[in-house]
């Protein structure tokens, strides 16, 4: 199938595991709640308690959506803020069990600077399809001195589903809390039971950034590790922003409204990207599990070719995507998570679709891709 000039350039955006674009229903729902939402929820006037109600709301919402108690749940300012406090505050709680925290190797990055200002964690591995080795998990969370556990839901570079269950049983006989990193996941798939706490972040769902949210069950024993009045109950650091607030909320439940719907719909387009790019770009590695995965996301490394080159020039033809390691990508380093997996850790793409993501969208892509590579090749003298 061939592409006019304007037809290549139209713009697709394929970064939502980065961001989603916001839903329709998060646009709405930011407007209305920015004509009460904007007093101080704590406070006792009728400014206050009309902001208190939208906030009980937006809470009792998330609280439904994801099967916990509203008491549970609490926004922050955004999804790293969340993990750093599941982290810092799991093992601030449970310093007289002991001091360290064990960790998947693929865990995002705002988890593994947690760890290591901590300072004292184990890093369990991962096969080549990034799943979590369970056998090693099981003799780390048993092992003397366990605080806390954490697991990601599923991976958010190569979208490998991670075996959340299996990893919570070991925990509960170990005895020790696990701490689930559900980013990718909320409003794309359920979370197994069994973890004691869990992060999500709006913006990877279609709500608006800067909303964040923890959930600790009750019975947890947490211990905020930030400077406050109340060191047992989490609470947002500095006010809140609660208009974003109701909008994370409402777009939530819209959007697992149609994540059923939507999972089968991009998971077929997956699959086609998948296929595809294997047949028709040379020395090519599409990783991560292919069928144990997130609906919505793929990742494939090309040989030979320097990922930010191939990322700019996907830029210039209208394709917004991801190269390397999504948290990392500042840094220049490789990403962590496909070192971990021994895969191809250069010139990687990850591609992932959303609610306005089309099959002309993927089309396209899919005809523009082994152009690409082939002349950054070239220009390289491979």
């Amino acid at each position: 199938m061939e592409y006019t000039a304007e037809q290549a350039a139209a713009p697709a955006y394929l970064d939502a595991a980065t961001a989603a674009p916001l839903h329709p229903v998060a646009r709405q729902a930011l407007a209305a709640a920015l004509e009460d939402g904007w007093a101080d929820p704590d406070r006792l006037h009728a400014a206050g308690r009309r902001a208190q109600r939208l906030r009980e709301a937006a809470t009792a919402t998330v609280a439904d959506a994801l099967g916990v108690r509203a008491d549970e749940v609490t926004f922050l300012s955004s999804g790293t803020a969340a993990a750093h406090a599941a982290v810092l505050g799991g093992l601030a709680g449970r310093a007289r069990a002991g001091k360290t925290f064990v960790h998947s190797a693929i865990e995002h990055s705002a988890v593994l600077h947690a760890a290591a200002r901590h300072g004292d964690a184990a890093e369990v591995g991962v096969d080549l399809r990034g799943r979590l080795d369970l056998d090693a998990w099981r003799t780390a969370v048993s092992g003397p001195g366990v605080a806390l556990a954490g697991l990601i839901s599923a991976s958010h570079e190569v979208g490998t589903v991670q075996p959340v269950a299996a990893a919570a049983e070991a925990c509960a006989e170990a005895g020790v809390p696990l701490y689930v990193d559900a980013a990718q996941s909320v409003g794309r798939a359920p979370v197994p039971p069994g973890w004691s706490l869990l992060t999500a972040s709006a913006r990877k769902w279609g709500g608006p950034p800067g909303v964040g949210l923890l959930v600790v069950r009750k019975g947890t024993r947490w211990l905020s590790p930030y400077p406050g009045d109340d060191l047992h109950r989490p609470r947002p650091q500095g006010a809140l922003d609660l208009p974003a607030v109701v909008a994370a909320a409402a777009s939530l439940r819209a959007v697992l409204a149609e994540a059923q719907t939507e999972a089968v719909r991009l998971s077929a387009l997956v699959d086609r990207i998948r296929a595809t790019v294997a047949a028709t770009v040379p020395d090519v590695e599409v990783v991560g599990d292919p069928v144990e995965r997130l609906p919505h996301l793929v990742t494939f490394s090309c040989l030979y070719v320097d990922g930010e080159a191939l990322l700019h020039a996907l830029d210039r033809h209208g394709f917004a995507v991801s190269s390397g390691s999504s948290c990392t990508a500042s840094t220049l380093r490789p990403s962590h998570v496909l070192e971990a997996m021994g895969v191809l850790s250069h010139g990687n793409v990850r591609v992932s679709l959303h609610r306005g993501t089309t099959e002309a969208d993927v089309d396209r892509f899919l005809a523009v891709l082994p152009g690409l590579v082939a002349t950054i090749r070239k220009e390289a003298g491979m």
